[in-house]
């Protein structure tokens, strides 16, 4: 099982629409996909009409009471699985610290999954944290959405200084891609075209400001059920594409 991280410190840049859409593309091409929403804000089992309710809350999962497979709900697309939010989720810190190996706790909670599924998605909360390292040591690449914005791009900095001073770049790569661009904008314009001279590591598809994918809110489901050719579904399929290609999945 391969698991992909979409991760940034910033919140509001498009981590949940990213996952639920790469998970969507993932599980359409015929992967076994499970996305974990792992924020407790919930978006992401919002968009797939499921309950942001985990039995025992996620202390109990975290100390092994509760089987995470147990916890495991079907969402109406072939081949694509849920882990649902819990707001118990705002306290996955003090949680995983009361364990001996309070970094791989995570590691140890996916273990039994391995087998059950071809890709694992993590829907991360926007924070550095605990959680958080749990989350890189846990995932073979993290994705990071960055809007080609002056604060969003200082948190791209943020989290590779954060990954250098932790002797954490070893473990998973990163790939940053551009989210909610309007090129229309002088600064999104100017961002996008020197941003990738500085990180090679960037993807080249940007996904843009665009009223389909504004729309999930209210259709509940990912772009590509039902506006495949818009803008936004064109990219997110572009961007599924590219990481596939970058990953060799």
């Amino acid at each position: 099982m391969r698991i992909l991280a979409l991760y940034n410190i910033k919140g509001g840049v498009g981590k949940t629409a990213g996952s639920v859409n790469l998970a969507w593309l993932a599980a359409s091409h015929g992967y076994r996909t499970l996305l974990w929403d792992l924020d407790p804000q919930a978006a992401a089992s919002f968009y797939f009409r499921i309950q942001p309710k985990v039995a025992g809350g996620g202390e109990e999962l975290v100390v092994g009471k509760t089987n995470i497979s147990d916890i495991v709900k079907s969402t109406s697309f072939k081949n694509l699985d849920l882990l649902p939010a819990d707001f118990s989720y705002r306290n996955l810190d003090l949680m995983l610290a009361a364990d001996s190996k309070p970094a791989m706790q995570l590691m140890r909670l996916l273990r039994p999954l391995s087998s059950l599924y071809d890709l694992l998605i993590l829907d991360c909360p926007p924070s550095i944290s605990l959680v958080s390292e749990n989350i890189f040591r846990a995932a073979d690449a993290l994705l990071v959405p960055v809007i080609p914005t002056t604060l969003s791009v200082r948190t791209y900095e943020q989290l590779l200084e954060f990954l250098a001073n932790n002797q954490l770049t070893d473990l998973a790569p990163t790939f940053p891609y551009f989210s909610m661009v309007d090129l229309r904008k002088r600064l999104h314009k100017r961002t996008t075209e020197k941003l990738p001279q500085m990180y090679p590591e960037m993807l080249s598809t940007q996904i843009p400001n665009a009223s389909d994918i504004e729309r999930m809110g209210v259709m509940r489901a990912p772009v590509g059920v039902y506006a495949p050719n818009g803008a936004g579904g064109v990219a997110f399929n572009n961007l599924w594409q590219e990481i596939r290609e970058k990953l060799a999945l």
